[in-house]
């Protein structure tokens, strides 16, 4: 890639052994009529401008075409990955999305399941609680129950403990805030005393879902996907049909992939981290793609 070209040509080069777009056309809506203050994606789902003012403010009260190669937020590599799960499901639909933010996944496969009559469970775990007001009134629009979803303002980790993540009461939180699991005594104390600080609870895979089966984990959590896969590597052996993961680099892509074959997961979609070289070094453009599949389940 030279520096003229668009990284969005770069997302037709993900790589599956299904039809990705055939299985997005299965979920797509025909004639939409758009809405005030919302924009409506190809499935019918309404995602009002709030969500993301910067992007959604100039798309409110239009409807989205099936994204080729990819809408405001997702690609076709994401889009067919997180979709077969739906699928796949029998009865049942759960899903986890960790770093749920304005509840995307949950919404949208929620919807998905729907249409298919499946019985819903949406799980989400973010640490800003603005984010996390605004997955609830996302869901609330489109339909879904109390019953339908659970929302959890903590951080999702192997064990339980503590997390300091960044206060968005500060005004130091925004997309992508990281947490650090399971500090000292010390850090924790120069946590509670620092307003642009927050200790949250680390909540377990089995605790969320309530120790039932997951059809589909969502990860994207800006960097420590790595570290989350092999401290869950067992839950996710037991629990877990379906993983799919936003990956922050080309390293971290090669380890997640010995991990997950080593462990005997299957890969069904793979769409690399657009990272092209700047000054000598690889920068993340676009985050990439990975489905994996335990072989415990079809």
């Amino acid at each position: 890639m030279n520096n003229h070209s668009d990284p969005r040509n770069a997302l037709y080069h993900y790589y599956c052994e299904y039809d990705a777009l055939a299985v997005m056309r299965r979920f797509q809506v025909a004639d939409q009529t758009p809405e005030p203050g919302v924009l409506k994606n190809f499935m019918g789902v309404r995602v009002p401008t709030k969500v993301y003012p910067p992007i959604l403010d100039k798309m409110g009260g239009t409807v989205e075409e099936l994204p080729n190669p990819g809408n405001w937020h997702a690609d076709i590599a994401e889009w067919g990955a997180a979709l077969l799960s739906v699928v796949r499901a029998k009865e049942n639909y759960r899903i986890v999305e960790l770093g749920c933010g304005w509840g995307c996944w949950l919404v949208n496969m929620g919807a998905a399941a729907r249409t298919l009559g499946l019985q819903l469970d949406l799980i989400g775990i973010e640490g800003d609680q603005n984010h996390l007001a605004n997955a609830c009134d996302v869901l609330m629009l489109n339909g879904f129950s109390e019953a339908d979803f659970r929302l959890y303002h903590g951080v999702a980790a192997p064990k339980p403990g503590k997390a300091v993540f960044p206060n968005p009461a500060a005004g130091t939180a925004a997309w992508g805030g990281e947490a650090v699991f399971y500090p000292d005594r010390r850090a924790l104390k120069m946590a509670k005393n620092d307003p642009t600080k927050q200790i949250l609870d680390c909540h377990t895979l089995p605790e969320l879902s309530g120790d039932k089966d997951i059809n589909l984990v969502h990860v994207d959590i800006q960097g420590a996907e790595l570290g989350f896969v092999t401290g869950n590597i067992a839950a996710l052996n037991s629990h877990v049909h379906r993983i799919l993961i936003g990956t922050h680099s080309r390293i971290i892509e090669g380890q997640l992939m010995a991990t997950f074959e080593e462990a005997g997961w299957l890969l069904e979609m793979e769409r690399p981290a657009i990272a092209p070289p700047h000054a000598g070094k690889s920068v993340l453009r676009i985050d990439g793609v990975q489905l994996w599949r335990n072989p415990k389940w079809p």
